[in-house]
Formats: structure tokens, C-alpha cells, sequence
């Protein structure tokens, strides 16, 4: 069974979603592949995993690095675990490129080269927005690109972190 909450942040309304083993969605309301791991039978339920993420929210929201991530359970293909993992481990307020994600991932798993346009696939399905950190990929000439939660919001969390 899967549980939803709600959060408002000061650029949007978000949407928590959770199973039993850990988060499983965190939305902006409305953005690109909004409820895309939110199974049908779904309800609102306070959770005390949703507390320990809105506590990571406020601290974030708050221009300050939460220490850790909350219990995460993310599925998908184990290409896009791979990224997604990948993007957990940028630190706060760095950046990296689709290009940097798809040579380390390469690396790591004994290529020669992987396509950056896969990455960026990867990268645009993640379901765990800000604690899985796709807003800190950018264009190889360091351009913003692309953020299912617009990008305004991508900007603004860019800002923030960099304060």
C-alpha cells in the first residue's frame, strides 16, 4: 500500500509519496511525470517517514544542508538506479553534467563511453525530486537544461544552494 502527504514549500506545493519501505515519490504538484511510481490505491496517512522528510524539506528550504536522506525505496530499471544513484552523490550546492554522469557511470561499470542522452533520460524520470538531486545536472557548457519541475524552480534551487 502506498501513503501520500502534502508540502507546502516556498516554491510550490509538493507531493510525499511512501510504502512501507521508504519514499517512493516526491512531486512538485503538476510538474512533468507527476505520480509517476503512485500506484492507484494510494491515501493520505500521516507517516512518521513523511515527518522525517518534511523535517529534511524545512531544513533544505531553510538554505541548509540536511545531514543524510530519509529511507528511500526507489524502483525503476537498473539503468536508472544507477543514475539515481549517481545523483545522490553530488553534494550539495555542486554541479555535474549529463557528460560527467555518463562517464562516471561508464567507469564504473567497465565501458568505454555511455550516451549523456541516457543519462538525461534517467536523470528526467527520477521520482524523488530535490533529495535525489536532479536539479544539479547541467548542459556541458554549464547551461541550464531541462527540469520536470520548471525551469524556474531549477534556478531558484540553484540559487539557493549556492548562498
Amino acid at each position: 500500500m502506498q501513503y501520500t502527504s502534502h508540502y507546502r514549500s516556498p516554491i510550490g506545493d509538493l507531493t510525499l509519496a511512501a510504502d512501507e519501505q521508504g519514499l517512493t515519490g516526491l512531486w512538485f504538484d503538476g510538474q512533468k511525470y507527476f505520480g509517476s511510481t503512485l500506484t492507484p490505491l494510494h491515501q493520505d496517512k500521516p507517516l512518521p517517514l513523511f515527518e522525517e522528510v518534511e523535517h529534511w524539506l524545512d531544513l533544505y528550504f531553510d538554505g541548509k544542508q540536511p545531514k543524510g536522506v530519509p529511507p528511500l525505496h526507489l524502483e525503476g530499471t537498473p539503468f536508472r538506479l544507477s543514475v539515481w544513484q549517481l545523483l545522490l552523490e553530488i553534494p550539495y550546492g555542486e554541479l555535474r553534467t549529463y557528460k560527467q554522469l555518463a562517464e562516471e557511470l561508464a567507469r564504473r561499470q567497465g565501458l568505454r563511453t555511455m550516451s549523456a542522452q541516457a543519462i538525461g533520460g534517467a536523470v528526467g524520470h527520477n521520482p524523488i525530486s530535490l533529495i535525489v538531486p536532479c536539479h544539479r545536472i547541467v548542459g556541458s557548457d554549464g547551461s541550464l537544461t531541462g527540469y520536470a519541475g520548471g525551469m524556474e524552480r531549477k534556478e531558484w534551487l540553484l540559487r539557493m544552494e549556492r548562498k
